[in-house]
C-alpha cells in the first residue's frame, strides 16, 4: 500500500515537473520567434523607408520636369501671342492709313460735286427763266393762260379717248355677236354667273289657332306645367298674348315648330291636357313629321327624276318642306332649280341628270344651318361630299353663291337657276319697306351722275330708265355711263336676278318758219 502510494506521487511529481520544463522551453521558443519577428519588421520598415526616399527623389525630379516644361510651353506661347499681336497691330496701322487717304480722296469728292451742284443750280435757274419767257412767248402768241392751254389738251384727248373707247366697245359686242354660235357654251356661262342671290330665312313663328280664350288657361295649366312641359319637349317657344284666340309658336328649327304645333293642335282637338298626354301628342306628332320628311323628299327626287339618292340625303331633303327662305318654300325652290338647271343644261348640250341632281342638292346645308355653325353653303358640301356624291355636284353646291370658283358649266348653271328661281315674279316675299328703300336707293345712285336729268326704278326694281341732258352726255358718253352705272349697281346694291339699265338721251330741233 505505501510502494502503491509512493509511486503516485513520484508520478505527479514527475508530470509536474515535465509540465514546468515544457513550459520553459515553449517560453524560450516563443521569445525566439518574437525576436525574428521584430527583426524582419524593422527590416521591412528600413525598406520602406529607403524605398519612400526614393520615390519622393524620383518624384521631385519629374516635377522639376514638369515645371520647367509648362514653363517652356508658356514662354513659347506668350512669344507666338505677341507676334500675332505684333502683325494685328501693322495691320490696324495699314487699315488706318487706307481709311485716311479714302477719306482725303471723299472730301475731296464732296468738293468737286458742291462745285457740280451749285453750277447745276446756276443752269437750272437760267433754264427756269427761259422756260418762263418761253411760256410767256406762247401765252401771247396764243392768247391762251398755261392753265387754259392745259385745260383744252385734256378736253381734246378725254374727248378723242372718249370716242375711241364706245368705238371699241361697239366693235366688240359686234365680234361676240358675229362669234356666238362657235362661243356660246362660254359666254352664256359668263353671262349667267352674275345672277347668283342670297338668301336669309325670316319665317321663324307658327300661329296655331284656338277654339276660344279659355284654352289658353288650360295649356298654361296649373301653376304652367303644361306650358313649360310642351316647351322643354320640344324645344320651342310658347307666346301666349293678348292675342285672341291664338298661339304663336317660335323657334329657328322649323321641324320643332312644325312638331309643336302639330302637337298642340292634337292636344286642343283632343281636350286633355296635362303632362302625360303632351309627351304622347309631342311623339306621334315627331312620328308625323319624320314620315312628312321622308315623303318629301322621296317625291322631290320623283318630280325631278334623281334617282340613288342615298336615303340619309334624302330625309335631309324632306327637312326642306319646313324651311323658307324670303317667303319662299325651299324644297320647292330646290325643285324648281333642278328643273331649271336640266333645260338649261339641255340646251347647252351637258349631262342633263347631273344638273338636275345639283340643282337639287344645291341648297341641302339649309336644313341643318340652324343646328350646326357654318354658312348652308359650306354644310350642304360637307354633306354631298360626306355621302359620296360626284365631284361636279359638290363643287356647284359649293360655288352656286360664289363662295369658291365653279369649275364645271353645270356649277354656273346651278347658280343661275338658282337666281332665276329666287327674282322670279312671285317668288319671294318682301317687306314693303325694304322694297320702297331698295327702289330709293337705286334711284339715288343713278340720279348722283353729272348729266342725268331724272332717273325711274320700274319693273318692280328690275330696270332703271336714265333720262340725259343731251347738252352734257353725247352719243359716245351714253355706253361710257350704262357701264358705270352697271358697275356701280353690282358694287353697292344687294338686289335678286338683274338690272337693266335704259340711258335714254334726245335731241330736238325746233324752227319756225316765217
Amino acid at each position: 500500500m505505501d510502494k502503491f502510494i509512493f509511486a503516485v506521487i513520484g508520478f505527479v511529481v514527475g508530470a509536474v515537473i515535465f509540465f514546468i520544463v515544457g513550459m520553459l522551453y515553449r517560453k524560450k521558443v516563443a521569445e525566439r520567434e518574437i525576436g525574428s519577428a521584430e527583426m524582419e519588421a524593422t527590416r521591412l520598415i528600413n525598406e520602406a523607408i529607403r524605398s519612400g526616399e526614393s520615390r519622393k527623389k524620383e518624384m521631385l525630379l519629374e516635377a522639376k520636369d514638369e515645371i520647367h516644361r509648362s514653363r517652356t510651353e508658356h514662354d513659347k506661347e506668350v512669344k507666338e501671342r505677341r507676334a500675332e499681336l505684333s502683325k494685328q497691330e501693322r495691320r490696324l496701322e495699314q487699315k488706318e492709313t487706307t481709311l485716311d487717304k479714302k477719306t482725303e480722296a471723299f472730301e475731296r469728292k464732296e468738293e468737286e460735286l458742291a462745285k457740280k451742284l451749285q453750277k447745276v443750280t446756276e443752269t437750272q435757274a437760267k433754264a427756269d427763266e427761259l422756260c418762263k419767257a418761253q411760256m410767256a412767248k406762247l401765252e401771247e402768241i396764243s392768247q391762251l393762260t398755261q392753265e387754259q392751254a392745259k385745260a383744252y389738251l385734256l378736253q381734246s384727248v378725254e374727248e378723242e379717248v372718249r370716242h375711241e373707247a364706245a368705238m371699241k366697245i361697239k366693235e366688240i359686242e359686234a365680234q361676240l355677236k358675229d362669234e356666238a354660235e362657235s362661243t356660246a357654251r362660254e359666254v352664256i356661262a359668263t353671262a349667267i354667273q352674275r345672277c347668283a342671290a342670297d338668301h336669309a330665312a325670316e319665317t321663324t313663328v307658327s300661329v296655331v289657332a284656338l277654339p276660344n280664350d279659355e284654352m289658353k288657361g288650360r295649356i298654361i295649366g296649373r301653376e304652367g306645367r303644361n306650358i313649360r312641359t310642351l316647351e322643354t319637349i320640344t324645344g320651342v317657344d310658347l307666346i301666349i298674348d293678348d292675342t285672341p284666340e291664338a298661339i304663336t309658336v317660335s323657334s329657328f328649327d322649323p321641324v320643332r315648330r312644325e312638331i309643336a304645333r302639330l302637337a298642340l293642335e292634337k292636344l286642343i282637338a283632343d281636350g286633355r291636357i296635362h303632362p302625360t298626354r303632351i309627351e304622347d301628342m309631342v311623339e306621334k306628332a315627331r312620328k308625323e313629321v319624320d314620315r312628312t320628311i321622308r315623303e318629301e323628299g322621296e317625291r322631290a327626287c320623283y318630280e325631278t327624276g334623281v334617282h340613288n339618292l342615298n336615303p340619309e340625303l334624302v330625309k335631309i331633303l324632306g327637312r326642306q318642306k319646313y324651311r323658307t327662305s324670303y317667303g319662299q318654300n325651299v324644297l320647292n325652290h330646290s325643285i324648281e332649280v333642278a328643273h331649271i338647271a336640266g333645260l338649261m343644261a339641255s340646251e347647252l348640250g351637258v349631262d342633263v341628270a347631273l344638273a338636275k341632281r345639283a340643282g337639287l342638292l344645291h341648297d341641302l346645308g339649309k336644313s341643318i344651318d340652324h343646328e350646326v355653325e357654318g354658312s348652308h353653303v359650306q354644310l350642304g358640301a360637307d354633306l354631298v361630299r360626306k355621302y359620296k356624291e360626284n365631284p361636279v355636284v359638290v363643287n356647284a353646291v359649293e360655288a352656286h353663291h360664289g363662295d369658291v370658283e365653279p369649275k364645271t358649266v353645270i356649277a354656273v348653271l346651278v347658280q343661275a337657276a338658282d337666281a332665276i328661281s329666287a327674282a322670279r315674279p312671285g317668288a319671294r316675299r318682301e317687306n314693303v319697306e325694304n322694297y320702297i328703300r331698295r327702289l330709293q336707293k337705286l334711284e339715288e345712285l343713278t340720279s348722283s351722275y353729272p348729266g342725268v336729268d331724272k332717273a325711274f326704278a320700274i319693273q318692280a326694281g328690275r330696270e332703271v330708265r336714265i333720262m340725259v341732258k343731251p347738252e352734257v352726255v353725247t352719243e359716245d358718253n351714253m355706253i361710257l355711263l350704262a357701264r358705270d352705272i352697271a358697275k356701280k349697281i353690282e358694287a353697292e346694291l344687294e338686289y335678286p336676278g338683274q338690272i337693266k339699265i335704259n340711258v335714254i338721251r334726245e335731241t330736238k330741233a325746233v324752227e319756225f318758219a316765217k
